[in-house]
């Protein structure tokens, strides 16, 4: 505990300074415009100047991103201060102490004024004012119109993104945690372009301010040293020039190197903390400190140069460097290792990986061994291409794709045993045979045959399994022979059919749209996600699917929700508005158009009560007495039995006022039932009653 606090106590002292350093360093500033400085402190402040912009530049050329040093702005505007501060305060020892000799503002100056002058003071000023026109006209206009046209165009394109937000949370793509990151991106990027518009303008007015700085110094001195302290003209202009052009340059070259800087960083923000914090983290680069302690060392060495200044700031860069090198070996080091220990630990024998308890396969088959040899090790085989089959044809069926099927082999099932999986529920299992094949009786079929007797996993009729050779024989006595993979191709056709609305997804229902777009791109637009978000959208088509209505007709399905989502219905309720627009799909896939559609209807007096008792019962559906619902799923089923016997396939129709609780009712039991409402049938179709069905009402509950 003592350790603990000690440590709290060590980081709290770490971010108490680092706190003040930055309005320590900015009251400095001030005072340096207002008090007269001493020429040491003055060359020390000169060759930070020049360490600063130096760091600028380097870390500037290293950023990926604009938003990876969104300090920059506020660390221009500091930068340019200094610069400002330091040119105020060389001005007043220049004019102050001029007259004494070209040392008089210190080493820093009078070595950088007679490296450019050379004896030559024209030289000097020419030299000075191309180093002016560079920055100005050159590198500052240019970061500057790219600063502003980049504010201009972040801005102008915020209401597009943050809509384009929006559509990703409403359509469920993005969480709430995501969208409200991505929205501080956006205005962090905003503020840090905005920033850079508004910095831009004090580096060019920087570089306006060294003109006028270096004329003041000129002129003034000039006239100080002629009136003042009688100087020659000769000695007068060698001092002062020669003073002038010095500070000018030492305060030229780190603003040429800022506008450099400002040039990158707004050609190629997001701070969650204070901005000395922030500027600390972000300028410790190893990569960025070294070049600056080389380029520093090699002006130490520089002959005339102030070589103790600049040796002791290489020194002070190359710390740094080797400081950030450090703790930057010492964070890969950690990563390695802590990759190390993952690999370690999924080596281990004695542990559990995730993909062996979890399943993420929509669909999936597990075979015993004994049926491995129907799928190849390539992928292949008579199994696979019957599943892909299968999955087109429910495809096209349904209206969208059947996700893929994962086969696996499992050995905790019997041999011939298969098993199938919507996720992680099983839904169907069964045995198959791969050397015999499955003899369905027919119609006309009488003599049994030798073989293991079964149900037929389907439609649970009663079939044995026959060996190869006996097929001739099973065929000529009335039986239907089907293989081993077509009977467990068939088993999953079904299962598919059955579980349809748990296949489709929110990335199902996007790609469907994604497909509808490039033909009706209004459309879409215009209803996903503005009126009806994609997970409303996605519920309504499951509970279509949920009653096998294909909704391979999304356009007209788009195209009728407006009104419906204006009067804020239930996807269920949405979905029985839809359906008599799409009934006729469901209707043409059970009888064709040119014969009429077999039609069980219910008696007039028990739909009047069925009608009744569905009104008093409200949101609970349809509560028959049991005697009463045996008695009519038992009519409805030998109904449909008689004419499946006949190759045909039966609807059920009823009022509206009771379809969906009747169909609720009717699908628990006889789940291949399609149960429509008589305005759910198409004028044009030509319907057949086949059956009426009558119920005692005396036997209702």
């Amino acid at each position: 505990m003592e350790m603990t606090l000690q440590r709290l106590g060590l980081v709290n002292a770490k971010q108490l300074v680092s706190g003040a350093v930055l309005p320590i360093g900015i009251l400095a500033l001030v005072a340096m415009m207002v008090l007269p400085l001493p020429v040491f402190l003055l060359d020390t402040f000169f060759v930070s100047n020049i360490l600063v912009s130096l760091l600028i530049l380097m870390v500037a050329m290293h950023t990926q991103r604009p938003l990876d040093f969104s300090s920059f702005p506020s660390l221009l505007l500091i930068a340019t201060v200094l610069r400002l501060g330091l040119n105020v305060a060389s001005t007043r020892i220049v004019l102050s102490e001029g007259h004494t000799g070209p040392d008089a503002a210190g080493k820093v100056i009078e070595a950088f004024g007679e490296f450019v002058i050379s004896g030559n003071y024209a030289v000097g000023i020419f030299v000075f004012v191309i180093l002016i026109i560079i920055n100005l006209v050159v590198v500052t206009r240019g970061a500057g119109r790219v600063s502003e046209v980049s504010a201009r165009f972040t801005l102008d394109a915020m209401p597009g993104k943050q809509m384009a937000i929006d559509a990703d949370l409403n359509a469920g793509i993005l969480s709430n945690e995501e969208a409200k990151r991505r929205r501080e991106e956006i205005a962090e990027e905003a503020d840090f372009y905005g920033a850079m518009d508004g910095a831009s303008k004090f580096v060019k007015g920087d570089a306006v301010a060294s003109i006028l700085i270096l004329v003041i110094n000129i002129v003034g001195g000039l006239i100080i040293g002629l009136s003042q302290h009688d100087l020659p003209v000769g000695v007068a202009a060698e001092n002062y020039v020669l003073l002038s052009v010095g500070d000018g340059l030492v305060a030229q070259i780190p603003s040429l190197l800022l506008a450099i800087s400002t040039a990158i960083i707004v050609t190629r923000v997001s701070a969650t903390h204070d901005m000395a914090e922030n500027i600390g983290k972000q300028v410790s680069l190893s990569r960025a400190w070294i070049p600056v302690a080389g380029v520093l060392m090699l002006i130490g060495f520089v002959p005339g140069m102030p070589n103790i200044m600049f040796l002791a700031a290489a020194l002070m860069a190359a710390g740094a460097g080797y400081w950030s090198f450090t703790r930057e070996r010492e964070e890969r080091e950690g990563s390695a290792a802590d990759a190390a220990e993952v690999e370690e630990d999924e080596a281990r024998p004695d542990q559990i990986g995730l993909d062996e308890i979890a399943d993420n396969a929509p669909i999936s088959i597990q075979l015993g061994y004994g049926l491995i040899d129907l799928v190849e090790e390539d992928g292949s085989g008579a199994l696979t291409s019957r599943i892909t089959g299968i999955r087109r044809q429910v495809s096209r069926e349904l209206g969208f794709v059947i996700p893929p099927v994962r086969i696996r082999d499992d050995l905790t099932l019997d041999a011939n045993g298969y098993r199938i999986r919507i996720g992680a529920t099983i839904v169907g299992e069964d045995k198959i045979y791969p050397e015999r094949k499955l003899a369905i009786p027919g119609d006309n079929a009488q003599v049994k045959l030798d073989g293991i007797e079964v149900k037929d996993p389907s439609f649970g009729m009663d079939a044995t399994w026959i060996p190869a050779q006996s097929q001739p024989e099973a065929e000529a006595r009335g039986y239907v022979v089907v293989h081993a993979e077509s009977v467990m191709a068939t088993h999953l056709s079904q299962v598919l059919q059955k579980y349809a609305s748990q296949l489709i997804g929110q990335d199902d229902v996007q790609g469907l749209l994604d497909n509808l777009s490039q033909s009706a791109p209004h459309l879409v637009e215009s209803v996903v996600p503005k009126l009806v978000p994609l997970h409303n959208l996605t519920a309504i088509l499951r509970v279509l699917l949920d009653e096998r209505v294909p909704i391979s007709d999304l356009r007209s399905i788009l195209e009728n929700l407006p009104p419906l989502a204006a009067r804020n219905l239930s996807a269920m309720e949405t979905a029985e508005a839809l359906r008599p627009g799409l009934a006729p799909l469901l209707i043409q896939q059970i009888a064709p158009l040119n014969q009429a559609l077999p039609v069980i209807t219910l008696d007039s007096d028990l739909e009047h009560m069925l009608i009744t008792m569905v009104r008093q019962s409200g949101e609970e559906g349809l509560i028959l007495d049991n005697n009463l619902a045996e008695q009519l799923l038992r009519k409805i089923s030998e109904s449909s039995e008689t004419l499946s016997a006949q190759g045909r396939q039966a609807v059920m129709v009823v009022s509206p006022a009771i379809r969906r609780q009747f169909s609720q009712l009717v699908r628990q039991h006889i789940e291949d039932m399609a149960v429509l409402a008589f305005t759910e049938l198409p004028d044009s179709r030509k319907i057949e009653v086949v059956a009426t069905i009558s119920g005692d009402a005396g036997d209702a509950g």
